[in-house]
């Protein structure tokens, strides 16, 4: 018998673009030889650009969802995007204190490529107090790094990364990845915490364009890697070798931002087109013809 992959839970919501979600998810996981579990917790209508609206699944039906899988499946890591409500992050703090030994991976998805709001505070409120304690890694960029450090909008603005990330640890998880693409600052910091301070840094090249997805490109490559054995700190080497990638292969299809192509490594090299060749013979009476 083929032996089965490593397993990873996914709670996220539905991107009929493709870029982000459960799809980037699942695609993510799959391109690391994983085996995605897709639980869907809320249903978007969004394209490239951004979000139009979005529809949280019933609670209720999110739980059963999950426990009908976790009683079936061994599951080797969870990953959790966008929770969709109040209600939905309960469960799934619920689901985490009742499997303790699966580390959970989670990506707080806020807001969206134009700026969209997906939250409130009673869902920041919500995940310090409730899933935070039961989280192995919280991987965010500095915006929503900042928003989850401080209640307080002025604070906000300006609170150090250090900072930020020492508090959102208080709340109980054991790392902090703190992305920075939208930092004033040369190359792309990622820096990883823990409780005793900075685990690493790693600076990467700013690539062109903006990205649909990357944030749950680099959330769902951790837990990938992870679920395949690899300790923290090399599961953030790997995870964040994946995602550049990806993103410096990445695709546009529609109107708004880049699509990560988290399958690059399957495309064919784009061929060549071969220098034109022009051939001259000369006919009976000397002149040359193009052949």
């Amino acid at each position: 018998m083929i032996s089965t992959p490593p397993t990873v839970l996914v709670f996220a919501a539905n991107d009929p673009s493709g870029g982000a979600g459960l799809m980037a998810d699942i695609l993510t996981l799959a391109s690391l030889g994983c085996h995605a579990l897709p639980i869907v917790t809320a249903m978007t209508v969004q394209d490239t650009a951004g979000v139009q609206s979005f529809q949280s699944v019933d609670s209720e039906f999110l739980d059963e969802q999950a426990r009908f899988i976790l009683e079936d499946i061994k599951i080797d890591a969870i990953k959790v995007g966008m929770v969709g409500s109040v209600e939905n992050l309960a469960v799934i703090a619920e689901i985490a204190s009742d499997y303790p030994d699966i580390p959970l991976i989670l990506e707080p998805v806020f807001s969206m490529g134009r700026g969209e709001e997906l939250a409130d505070e009673d869902l920041y409120s919500a995940m310090r107090e409730l899933l935070f304690p039961h989280t192995y890694l919280v991987s965010c960029n500095s915006n929503d790094a900042r928003k989850l450090g401080s209640e307080d909008p002025e604070e906000q603005e300006d609170l150090p990364l250090d900072a930020a990330a020492q508090r959102i640890l208080q709340c109980g998880c054991e790392y902090v990845l703190i992305a920075g693409p939208h930092e004033k600052t040369p190359k792309v910091v990622n820096t990883l915490y823990s409780a005793l301070g900075r685990v690493r840094s790693d600076n990467w090249d700013r690539l062109p364009g903006s990205f649909h997805g990357a944030g749950a490109t680099l959330a769902s490559a951790i837990a990938g890697a992870m679920a395949n054995g690899a300790d923290i700190t090399t599961a953030m080497q790997e995870a964040q070798d994946y995602t550049f990638q990806a993103l410096s292969n990445a695709y546009r299809p529609g109107m708004g931002q880049m699509i990560p192509d988290r399958l690059f490594w399957a495309r064919p090299p784009a061929e060549e087109v071969p220098p034109t060749v022009i051939e001259f013979d000369a006919d009976q009476d000397g002149k040359k013809s193009i052949q």
